[in-house]
């Protein structure tokens, strides 16, 4: 008997979990137990059928516990149960991981793309400014303008006038970049000496319109 039990968990096969996904599963927004049932669906494949009476006897697991996970993974949109048409045209549930995929390949985009510029602190100075996670098209456009010449330190710069403005976008930022380029702006004291000169024009301004507001039939 015993004997038999040990020859079905060997015939069972193992569940292989990348050490990247174990590492990082917590950026994925879950806990523990539901990161293990996502492996558990990602070792069964895409389009399981959705049976979770199925799933609680194979894990285990009480049938409430398995429908928690589910709803979980569906509200931090890592799955969809969906009704679809089978290979024989009858209609069936399934689950689908299309979205745990789509998101695993955003993230392990960003990594590499924080690696190739591990020496660069622009990323992590933007990304706090925003106060969230840059997604990987936002890395490939800083990328750019590190590749194209643009010094870290007029970058940070751009970014204090977006953050000024009240902006946290990427757009705004590179429409800032090259308005200064086109004017010869190329480091942080150029940038302080426009900031000067325009906070010295705005003076004169307020200066020339006191001098119109002034009420010269008052003067004694």
């Amino acid at each position: 008997m015993k004997n038999k039990k040990m020859i079905q968990i060997f015939q069972d096969g193992n569940m292989v979990i990348p050490l990247y996904l174990l590492k990082n599963y917590k950026k994925l927004g879950l806990e523990l137990d539901s990161f293990v049932f996502l492996m558990y669906l990602y070792h069964l494949g895409n389009k399981q059928p959705f049976d979770p009476n199925y799933f609680s006897k194979e894990l285990n697991i009480d049938t409430s516990s398995i429908m928690k996970y589910i709803a979980n993974l569906t509200e931090k949109n890592l799955i969809q149960v969906k009704v679809i048409k089978n290979e024989k045209g009858y209609t069936e549930e399934v689950i689908l991981l299309d979205d745990f995929y789509q998101k695993l390949s955003f993230q392990l985009m960003e990594t590499a793309s924080k690696e190739d510029s591990s020496e660069s602190e622009i990323f992590a100075i933007i990304e706090k400014e925003f106060g969230r996670t840059l997604s990987p098209m936002e890395f490939e456009i800083i990328k750019a303008w590190l590749q194209d010449g643009i010094s870290e330190e007029l970058i940070e710069e751009a970014l204090k006038e977006a953050t000024f403005n009240g902006v946290s976008s990427l757009r705004y930022i590179d429409k800032i970049l090259f308005e200064w380029k086109k004017i010869g702006i190329q480091n942080k004291k150029d940038v302080e000496e426009k900031r000067k000169k325009r906070k010295e024009s705005k003076k004169e301004e307020e200066l020339d319109l006191d001098i119109v507001d002034w009420n010269w039939f008052d003067e004694e």
